[in-house]
């Protein structure tokens, strides 16, 4: 299952665009908020990668903490677009790649 879904592909594109978006942070937020920005992309990526590699009631478990992961990056983006760090045309290019990737989780999740 892994890497067969485009989920795993646009995940892997999400964090090359945003990654060294958070790096160009402000010295003020760069161990704050660009370091939760960071964190959270990849902890989502890893936890897709293993309810990928899991099977039944783990596989639905480990899609569900990605669901709230994936809304946690959400808020945290749209809180540094609020502060400025992201623009309104950046904010909405990240927004929609979380988007898709969030329309793919979900049928993965109703599948499960």
């Amino acid at each position: 299952m892994v890497n067969e879904s485009p989920i795993y592909s646009k995940t892997y594109d999400l964090l090359l665009w945003l990654l060294p978006q958070a790096i160009k942070f402000p010295r003020a937020y760069r161990f704050t908020l660009a370091e939760r920005v960071q964190r959270r992309a990849l902890d989502f990526q890893e936890t897709l990668l293993a309810a990928g590699l899991a099977n039944g009631a783990l596989r639905a478990e480990k899609l569900r903490e990605a669901d709230l992961q994936l809304a946690q990056l959400r808020h945290t983006l749209r809180l540094c677009q609020d502060l400025k760090l992201l623009t309104l045309a950046q904010y909405e290019h990240a927004g929609g790649m979380v988007n898709e990737i969030g329309r793919l989780l979900g049928g993965w999740l109703k599948k499960v």
